[in-house]
């Protein structure tokens, strides 16, 4: 009894999992009848542009070309099909690799003279008996206005318009993708540069005024000596790091701690610091040598001219899918109008990070640099007034695609 039972559940599980095999089968095949042929061939189209798309946008290399390639080829329905900077062929896919020479002599008179050109059978001569390639169209890539190579169509057929029209289309979208790599690469080296700025601003005037406050503990205290040029070397190392754009929040806390530190062995009881951080928010991920220039103009420029004590208060709050941040002082303050004329002043012409408007320069450069990694509605918020002190506020999102310390 128990053997016909048990093969009673077998021959039923047997049915419910080919019932289920059948349904799923069912519902794929319906998925599929829902897509046009129209529809199927935009996909596929749109499919293999984003993954020629992704090597191109590291630039016009040897590397990115091999891995794009095979699928600008796919694009175009040609034969074969090589790319080229102004000087080598950088890589091939499909027929006509033994055309090398020739194809890359064609290329260079294409970059130089800035035009398509179509090959034909006799301007490719070839002693193979079986050689396949009939023509190619060549077209130059440009890229913010400049031609930085050549797409080579092979074709086994004497080129026809649709392969001429495939080719410039490609050629013209391949350029767009090598203009955005050429925009993301100045954008890095704009970053660079700014950080560069900062480092600038911080050089001249916190340097002599740190090693001159350690000087004086020399004789008198050398142990608190030791101790403020262990503090000054991780500022410094931490402040001119040769890599990164970003950090995390606790590690420009502890940059900041340092600078605090040297500073109240020269000011001693005149700067007052008051710090409120919520442990949530200290791994969020912000730009490098974002808060530290905050905190230095909150010292130099507000309590540094300020008679008897001063204080600076840092906090950075929980906010949900944001931490908040504000360097407050209760310094002698300046008209709004004046930092705004000083920073848009800056944004015409430029300043020299030395002067005496360093504030205005730190201020814009960490402003800018927020918008430009995060958005427009992630810059600063400065309130000021005449004897009122300063408030900098921002706000940085816990999360950020392409945002990670140490990157």
């Amino acid at each position: 009894m128990d053997g016909n039972l048990s093969a009673v559940v077998g021959v039923v599980s047997l049915v419910t999992a080919l019932a289920a095999a059948l349904w799923a089968v069912l519902r794929l095949r319906g998925r599929r009848g829902i897509a046009t042929a129209t529809q199927r061939a935009t996909y596929e189209v749109l499919h293999t542009a984003g993954l020629a798309a992704e090597p191109l946008r590291t630039g016009l290399t040897p590397a990115g070309a091999a891995k794009a390639v095979r699928h600008l080829r796919t694009l175009v329905g040609a034969a074969g099909l090589a790319l080229t900077d102004s000087e080598a062929l950088l890589a091939l896919d499909g027929r006509g690799g033994h055309h090398g020479d020739q194809l890359l002599a064609a290329a260079r008179r294409t970059v130089e003279a800035g035009r398509s050109t179509v090959l034909g059978e006799s301007e490719l001569h070839c002693d193979r008996v079986d050689c396949p390639v009939r023509g190619a169209v060549l077209a130059p890539l440009s890229a913010q206005g400049r031609v930085v190579g050549a797409l080579v169509a092979i074709a086994d057929a004497p080129p026809a318009p649709g392969l001429v029209q495939a080719t410039l289309e490609t050629a013209h979208w391949t350029g767009n993708q090598l203009a955005l790599a050429e925009l993301d690469s100045s954008r890095e080296r704009l970053a660079r540069a700014e950080i560069r700025a900062l480092r600038a601003q911080i050089s001249p005037h916190f340097i002599y005024n740190a090693l001159t406050a350690i000087g004086s503990f020399v004789r008198t205290d050398p142990e608190r000596a030791r101790e403020l040029i262990l503090e000054f070397a991780e500022f410094t190392r931490y402040s001119f790091r040769a890599h990164g754009e970003f950090t995390t929040l606790a590690e420009e806390l502890r940059s900041i701690d340092r600078y605090l530190t040297i500073e109240r062995a020269r000011f001693g009881d005149r700067l007052q610091v008051r710090l409120q951080i919520a442990p949530e928010v200290l791994p969020v991920t912000l730009p490098f040598l974002c808060l530290q220039p905050l905190v230095e103009n909150a010292v130099r420029h507000g309590l540094s001219r300020k008679p008897g004590t001063g204080m600076v208060s840092i906090e950075a709050r929980d906010e949900g899918a944001e931490c908040h941040i504000t360097v407050e002082d209760d310094g002698v303050g300046m008209d709004p109008a004046t930092l705004t004329a000083g920073i848009a002043e800056l944004a015409r012409a430029g300043s020299d990070p030395t002067d005496d408007t360093g504030q205005h320069v730190g201020l814009s450069n960490v402003d800018e640099r927020l918008r430009s990694v995060f958005g427009d509605r992630f810059g600063l918020v400065v309130e000021t007034g005449p004897g009122s002190g300063t408030k900098v506020s921002l706000r940085v999102p816990k999360f950020h695609p392409g945002v990670r310390a140490g990157s």
